[in-house]
């Protein structure tokens, strides 16, 4: 959901925020980028040596793909000290650590894991195929043990919490803040076009509590995942789903740790240095050998097969879908064309795409699917995988595909349409003393206009293109799916459901993550000798750098002339073009 301040004040303020944002990115991507090439010209990786244990330091970032060149801007201003890891590096090291016989075990250092919930079904699921398949510990130590940290721990042989530590079950919820009458009183009205009485995103600027129909489906899919959850620490801790609950109901985290070992959520009390001491002893038979640890990161290159010459391309669409190229989330013509060329390309046999969006342009969306459905006109095999969430944009970019996997914790659907433009009439003239005057040939010269109120032409021209792409959007869907519109429409109306309830109502095929998919698409190719190709690339550290501000082709010239204002410009161009289309373009989502 787009923030309301860069709606709201994207056109008043865009310059002055692009000035203080240059100044505040240059300073920081300046040592930020020295920092990097330091980092990454000296880190070394541990060896892998017998009695070797894989370490899963919970204190990170889950994304879907580690990158070395991306470092975490947000982290640095906000001091959250939680390195960005990889989904697919850490399952990558699971792996590993299950088929090499010197990796003994592993062991979980439980520091508050930032993760959607169905990354962390993936990971536990892989840490219960480990320990069924390997017959190898795993140990989990934690001083104050978040929930979600929790879920992923309560897999391991045994769990140890610090001696005043404490573990937080607290069950799912989610909080939103509603603000019609802080607009209300800075005089700003949020003009709103919808399809969908279930399409939230714009209730917290109409309105000043949850409507009734926001709170059925958050009241669903948070039920429905948080029974995924307690069903799974249930069965491995040989705890009732009641008294998990209970538990949950009963503020575990301001327990006392005697509660937490009699009600068996962990196995013992202990300091860390004893827990240190109880692992050494486990791995080498003494306290005075240090353990060997690695990590996800040191096992990225191990056992990496070679593959035949036929190729299966995964393609990921992450973030919100944007109609620019703003450096982040998916840019929708960028993507485009990466499809295109896989279906142009005789080596590769079939495609999976691994969504994890909230949705975004309703035009970018439409160019993806098209895409894609190149790819199939082209006798290539496409399945689509599902993070943690793929909904409104991201289900229309994926409804198309020959089958679609989600793991029963990841959201999706949310099939609905708006539009939102602010009128800040009140605010200009009666608040701030600006009166706009405009001389203009045609009636809707200066439409869309944030200082006067549409018309009732405008919003009923408004209220049919948001009509136009819905009837659009479940087309799309009931044809990738094999099924009528009305039953689309049905389970559509914006209304966002889990991975479980998806499959029963159709929306995805099967339950699985992104390997199951791949080994799908390889069945429908027909092979079994077959390399992965993963894309979009990703680009070294110093042609990722430079190519957020260079086109040498289209700007050489305009580089040239500028010179060293050259940089500045480009970003101040970027991010006052950014806030300027969300402020004024009546820009139509399908978040």
């Amino acid at each position: 959901m787009k923030q309301f301040w860069k709606i709201v004040l994207g056109s008043f303020v865009g310059v002055w925020i692009a000035m203080m944002l240059f100044s505040v990115l240059s300073f920081f991507m300046s040592f930020a980028f020295i920092g990097a090439m330091s980092l990454f010209g000296s880190k070394s990786t541990a060896s892998i040596t017998d009695n070797t244990v894989l370490k899963l330091d919970l204190n990170c970032v889950v994304e879907e793909r580690t990158s070395e060149t991306d470092f975490n801007l947000a982290s640095m201003l906000f001091g959250i000290d939680a390195p960005t890891t990889g989904l697919n590096d850490i399952l990558h090291a699971i792996e590993v650590a299950k088929n090499d016989d010197r990796i003994t075990g592993i062991y979980i250092e439980c520091n508050g894991i930032y993760a959607g919930t169905a990354a962390l079904y993936e990971i536990r699921n892989a840490l219960v195929d480990f320990k069924a398949e390997s017959g190898k510990f795993i140990y989990a130590y934690g001083d104050n043990i978040a929930q979600s940290d929790y879920y992923l721990a309560s897999v391991a042989d045994s769990i140890f919490v610090n001696t005043i530590g404490a573990i937080d079950l607290h069950g799912m919820g989610t909080s939103v803040t509603y603000q019609k009458d802080l607009l209300d009183k800075l005089g700003i009205e949020m003009q709103v076009v919808r399809v969908g009485s279930f399409k939230s995103a714009v209730e917290p600027y109409i309105l000043n509590e949850m409507s009734e129909a926001n709170k059925l489906q958050y009241k669903t899919f948070t039920s429905q995942i948080w029974g995924t959850i307690v069903d799974g620490i249930a069965a491995s801790r040989n705890i009732s789903t009641d008294r998990i609950n209970e538990m949950a109901d009963s503020l575990s985290a301001l327990q006392e740790t005697q509660y937490i070992i009699d009600n068996h959520l962990a196995d013992a009390a202990c300091y860390k240095h004893e827990f240190d001491d109880r692992l050494r002893l486990t791995v080498n038979g003494d306290t005075d050998t240090e353990v060997n640890f690695v990590t996800p990161y040191d096992l990225t290159g191990e056992a990496v097969p070679e593959g035949g010459s036929d190729k299966i391309a995964v393609v990921y669409a992450v973030g919100e879908i944007l109609d620019v190229d703003a450096g982040q989330g998916i840019y929708s013509a960028g993507l485009a064309k990466t499809i295109l060329d896989i279906a142009d390309d005789d080596d590769v046999k079939g495609m999976v795409l691994r969504v994890n969006s909230p949705g975004g342009s309703a035009y970018g969306s439409e160019q993806i699917w098209n895409a894609i459905e190149q790819v199939k006109a082209a006798g290539k095999p496409v399945a689509v995988s599902m993070g943690d969430y793929a909904a409104s944009g991201g289900y229309y970019i994926s409804c198309g595909a020959d089958r679609i996997f989600a793991e029963p914790t990841t959201l999706t659907g949310s099939i609905g349409v708006f539009g939102m433009i602010p009128c800040c009439k009140e605010l200009l003239e009666d608040k701030l003393g600006l009166h706009e005057n405009v001389v203009k040939t045609n009636l809707n010269t200066d439409f869309p206009s944030a200082s006067k109120p549409m018309t009732p032409a405008q919003a009923a021209a408004m209220q049919r293109s948001v009509n136009h792409t819905y009837e659009l959007f479940t087309s799309r869907c009931a044809t990738g799916r094999g099924m009528e519109v009305d039953s689309i429409k049905a389970i559509a109306e914006g209304r966002v459901w889990d991975g479980i309830s998806a499959l029963k109502l159709g929306l995805v095929d099967q339950h699985g993550n992104l390997n199951d998919a791949i080994e799908w698409v390889a069945s429908k190719v027909g092979t079994t000798d077959y390399s992965i190709s993963y894309m979009p690339e990703e680009e070294d550290m110093f042609t990722k750098y430079l190519s957020k501000y260079t086109s040498m082709k289209v700007e050489e010239k305009l580089k040239a002339e500028l010179g060293p204002l050259y940089k500045p410009y480009k970003e101040m161009k970027l991010i006052f073009s950014r806030s300027h289309i969300l402020c004024l373009a009546p820009e139509v989502t399908i978040e």
